[in-house]
């Protein structure tokens, strides 16, 4: 156990020792805090900068009745309105051309149709009217022509009614959380997974390739080196998740207004229990993947072979996620179920199934299961190839080879 706690211990130590491994944590860090930062950096810009678009408007016909002056006092629009009925189109492009204005709008009555020129410095680049702009002026005019009905304002309103939308699922099981923190979850962790698991096998053949690891032979057990090892690189990666974690709550605490995410991301789900769940399988996910790395690592002698070998673990890895990924699209599906079972895909989608309500008990407890006595099996081959594969120094040992290493009964 002593052994176990110094080699665990010399790789913790080995990796946030690392200057790529600083770095790339500040890096990341710092962008959340950038991400959260970023409606108060725009909101500084446009405050210190006059970024309104100049329109000039000319009602030649007066078919708005003098009530254009109404939408100058309009908030929150990217719009500075001039309005001058008696300047000539002549005029009008001159002041664009000479910068003095962006655009000009001409409105012309002909019969029952409002005419509207839109006009801009150059059609090389194809510009249709904003969108926004044709839905202010058709509601400004339709109000003048409502009024001159006399209409009550209950009439008024029931001319243009607010509609709301909700969803409701004819399927049983009812789904509740909000996907948009779930996507988030479940990359969070395939890449922490993934990065972390990945660096086992860097660490493993590194090692052999320096000899240091016949070192450490001398003083502990092949099976002592691959689960410190392991325990260490998830440590580190456990530490990560939490800074992300943390920095992301602080930096929303600090950066933005309470309501600012609402609408968007629910968080009335992220419970306690949620939270223990997605640690616990990132973990058991961890584990599975970074012995199957380990298991590869040993059997590499090049560091620049450690990308090539380790392609198959990644694609199964990545075939997971993504088996979890695109069935909570449906999240009551047979698919999603089995995602949530299976234990290349549990780690990523069982979280999701957790949050958004649809896990059973009994299904949380044979995914563990699964993927327990998987990492269980694996451990023990992945130990019993490194025991021998460690210092094999030659060519990489094939899958051929590495079924008779861990055949045989010598070990």
């Amino acid at each position: 156990m002593n052994n176990l706690k110094t080699v665990t211990l010399f790789t913790i130590k080995e990796m946030i020792k690392r200057k790529a491994f600083i770095i790339s944590n500040i890096i990341i860090l710092l962008m959340i805090v950038f991400a959260f930062n970023i409606p108060n950096i725009k909101k500084a810009m446009d405050s210190n900068s006059d970024s309104k678009i100049k329109i000039l408007i000319k009602d030649k016909n007066n078919i708005f009745e003098d009530k254009l002056a109404l939408i100058k006092n309009i908030d929150n629009i990217n719009y500075d309105f001039i309005l001058d009925n008696n300047i000539s189109i002549k005029d009008i492009k001159k002041k664009i051309n000479n910068n003095d204005i962006d655009r000009a709008i001409v409105f012309n009555k002909k019969k029952d149709n409002v005419d509207m020129k839109y006009i801009v410095e150059s059609l090389t680049f194809v510009e249709s009217v904003p969108e926004e702009l044709v839905k202010l002026f058709e509601n400004l005019y339709s109000n003048i022509q409502l009024n001159k009905f006399n209409l009550s304002k209950e009439q008024l309103n029931s001319l243009n009614p607010n509609f709301t939308f909700s969803f409701l699922q004819a399927e049983e099981d009812e789904v509740g959380g909000n996907p948009f923190v779930v996507m988030l979850i479940s990359m969070l962790l395939f890449f922490t997974i993934y990065f972390n698991a990945f660096q086992v096998s860097t660490i493993i053949t590194t090692e052999k390739t320096s000899k240091i690891v016949e070192t450490l032979l001398t003083s502990t057990t092949p099976k002592t080196i691959v689960l410190g090892k392991t325990f260490g690189v998830g440590f580190v990666g456990l530490i990560q998740i939490i800074m992300i974690i943390i920095t992301s709550i602080i930096s929303k605490l600090l950066f933005l207004p309470n309501d600012s995410l609402e609408g968007i991301i629910d968080l009335s789900n992220i419970t306690p229990f949620l939270f223990i769940i997605t640690i616990v399988y990132f973990l058991l996910g961890y584990f599975l993947f970074a012995l199957l790395y380990a298991l590869i690592g040993s059997t590499v002698s090049k560091p620049e072979d450690v990308q090539s070998a380790n392609t198959p673990i990644s694609l199964i890895l990545i075939a997971g996620f993504y088996l979890s990924y695109f069935t909570m699209i449906n999240p009551t599906s047979e698919a999603n179920v089995l995602a949530g079972i299976l234990p290349i895909s549990s780690p990523f989608c069982m979280p999701f199934r957790v949050m958004m309500g649809i896990a059973s008990v009994n299904d949380i407890i044979i995914s563990i299961l699964l993927l327990v006595v998987t990492i269980l099996i694996i451990a023990k081959v992945s130990i019993k190839i490194y025991s021998q594969a460690i210092l094999n120094y030659g060519s990489r040992i094939s899958l051929k080879d590495a079924i008779k290493l861990f055949k045989n009964k010598n070990v």
